[in-house]
């Protein structure tokens, strides 16, 4: 893979390991995925020969257009899809089938109604068999971290957008994963909350040292937050640029986004995604 500075656009050779066994805590080898087209026996390949690895503690953001296959990537890293051709590994293991080591955030809070927000924090844990007493203080422990303490008992349906997504980041971390795919989870919400939340969440990634692949289309999003963006192709889609983020306060995207070499990721991501636009249409 390739690496390509955004400033003076020079390309030099990624760091990315793409042989042997997989050294950092998701790596995708050579994957391709196809689905049979509705009514036909045509099958529709989304992702082709995708390769990428990302390092323990890493976040890695991934952008390209709609129809990329980008949330199709998280779900194999998942174990909710099974690749046509190639690997997927979480810790050095092969993703046969939905593993404890990831957690999943979506767009979407999907909240639990019927059960308070320390219970809907609670539930993996109560799954896995934890004992009340530590989930109890586990869930006490993330809620105050995401700025809930004292909404405990409240049922979702009392809590603004906003608020629930913190519930859902307190419960997509309260099972300690070793990985947390993220697809959009703030893309439904208003500016300023957006921001809260990011900053919550760079600030989490960094204290419990955790690695995240976030799927966004927000650009600034993803510089704010990431040390890498890997930039996909139209579909089928494959990484085809990858651009590592050079820039210090990863922990701290507010502060991230006052520099100016800011304004220089957005703009050569800008340009890829505009490239990528006019093959499209042509």
């Amino acid at each position: 893979m390739l690496c390509l500075d955004p400033v003076d656009g020079s390309v030099t050779a990624s760091a990315t390991k793409t042989a042997g066994k997989p050294a950092g805590a998701v790596a995708f080898r050579h994957v391709t995925k196809r689905f049979a087209a509705k009514h036909s026996s045509v099958q529709i390949t989304v992702v082709r020969n995708v390769s990428l690895e990302i390092e323990k503690g890493e976040v890695v953001s991934l952008i390209g257009p709609s129809g990329c296959g980008k949330s199709t990537l998280l779900n194999m890293g998942a174990g909710l899809y099974t690749p046509t051709e190639g690997e997927v590994y979480v810790g050095g293991r092969r993703v046969t089938r939905p593993s404890p080591e990831v957690a999943f955030m979506l767009q979407k809070d999907l909240l639990m109604p019927w059960r308070t927000i320390v219970g809907n924090v609670e539930l993996g844990m109560q799954i896995r068999g934890a004992t009340r007493g530590s989930r109890s203080q586990r869930a006490a422990e993330l809620l105050e971290r995401c700025h809930l303490k004292g909404f405990e008992l409240h049922y979702p349906h009392q809590l603004s957008g906003g608020m629930r997504q913190r519930a859902a980041l307190a419960r997509t971390l309260a099972t300690e994963p070793e990985v947390l795919f993220m697809d959009e989870p703030f893309s439904a919400l208003d500016a300023q909350t957006k921001m809260v939340l990011q900053q919550d969440l760079a600030q989490m990634l960094s204290t419990e040292a955790k690695t995240a692949l976030l799927i966004t289309h927000d650009l600034a999003e993803a510089v704010a937050l990431s040390d890498r963006v890997l930039v996909m192709s139209k579909r089928p889609g494959t990484v085809i640029e990858e651009i590592r983020i050079d820039l210090p306060m990863r922990d701290n995207p507010l502060e991230r986004r006052k520099l100016s070499g800011m304004n220089e990721y957005i703009a050569r991501l800008m340009d890829l995604l505009q490239v990528g636009r006019e093959e499209h249409l042509g």
